[in-house]
C-alpha cells in the first residue's frame, strides 16, 4: 500500500518532517533556503505558493523570530526575518485538507496542542504550540520538568544535578545536542536550534494518520 503524503511548508533541515516519517508519512519539504540536509523530496521555492493540491495533510513551521525572546536582541528583526503566521494562517485554513500549523508561545497560532519534550523523555523542554485544522482532537501527556532529567552535567561535580541540553549553546557538543533532540541525521547546530524533536510530529502523526485511515 502507498503511504499518504503530507507536504511539509517552511521545511528548514527536516525536524517536524522526520517525525511524521516515522509515523507513515511520505513527506516533501518546501523551503525558500537551500536544505542539502533535508533527508526527503525537497523543492526550494515560496511555501506560502507552493501547490497545496495532491497531499493527504500538510504542516506548516512559519518562521517564529518575531514571537521570541530573540526579538530584542536584533534591532533589523523585520527586514531580516519575514513573519508569516497571519498569512500562513489564512492560506491553510482556506482548504479541506487536514493541517497542522507549529510555532512558538506566544506567536498568533491558536494552540490547540502544546508539547514538550520532557512529554517523551526528551532531555530539552523546547515547548511547542500546534493549531490543528479538519484534524482529530489530541491529547497529550502532561510536561514533566521536574523528574525528567535522564543526564547530568559532568563539569558540575554534582552528580544528581538534573540538567537539560540548552540547544544550540556553544558549550554543549553537536552529537550531545543531536541526542536531545532525538535526531539522527546529518545537521548543523544552527539547523538544529531552529529545529523540533522529530518526536512531536511522530506523535501528531501518528493520530493524523489513524484518522485518515478510518475517513479512507
Amino acid at each position: 500500500m502507498s503511504r499518504p503524503r503530507l507536504l511539509d511548508l517552511f521545511s528548514g533541515a527536516g525536524g517536524a518532517a522526520v517525525g511524521y516519517h516515522r509515523a507513515g508519512f511520505d513527506v516533501t519539504g518546501v523551503d525558500i533556503n537551500p536544505q542539502p540536509r533535508y533527508p526527503f523530496e525537497f523543492h526550494q521555492g515560496d511555501a506560502l505558493e507552493f501547490p497545496l493540491d495532491g497531499f493527504d495533510a500538510i504542516h506548516a513551521s512559519p518562521p517564529c523570530q518575531h514571537h521570541t525572546r530573540y526579538r530584542n536582541a536584533v534591532k533589523d528583526i523585520t527586514d531580516r526575518y519575514d513573519d508569516n503566521c497571519a498569512a500562513t494562517m489564512a492560506r491553510l485554513t482556506a482548504t479541506s485538507t487536514p493541517t497542522v500549523i507549529e510555532n512558538v508561545p506566544g506567536s498568533h497560532i491558536r494552540p490547540d496542542l502544546i508539547l514538550c519534550g520532557s512529554m517523551f523523555g526528551l532531555d530539552v523542554m523546547r515547548h511547542r504550540w500546534f493549531q490543528l485544522d479538519h484534524a482529530p482532537l489530541m491529547l497529550a501527556p502532561a510536561c514533566n520538568h521536574k523528574g525528567w532529567a535522564r543526564r547530568f552535567k559532568p563539569s558540575t561535580g554534582r552528580a544528581n544535578l538534573r540538567y537539560t541540553i540548552e540547544v544550540g549553546a556553544w558549550n554543549e557538543t553537536l552529537e550531545d545536542q543531536k541526542a536531545a533532540m532525538g535526531v539522527d541525521w546529518p545537521i548543523t547546530v544552527r539547523e538544529l536550534s531552529e529545529a523540533i524533536p522529530p518526536a512531536y510530529t511522530e506523535f501528531i502523526g501518528t493520530q493524523l494518520l489513524a484518522a485518515l485511515e478510518v475517513t479512507r
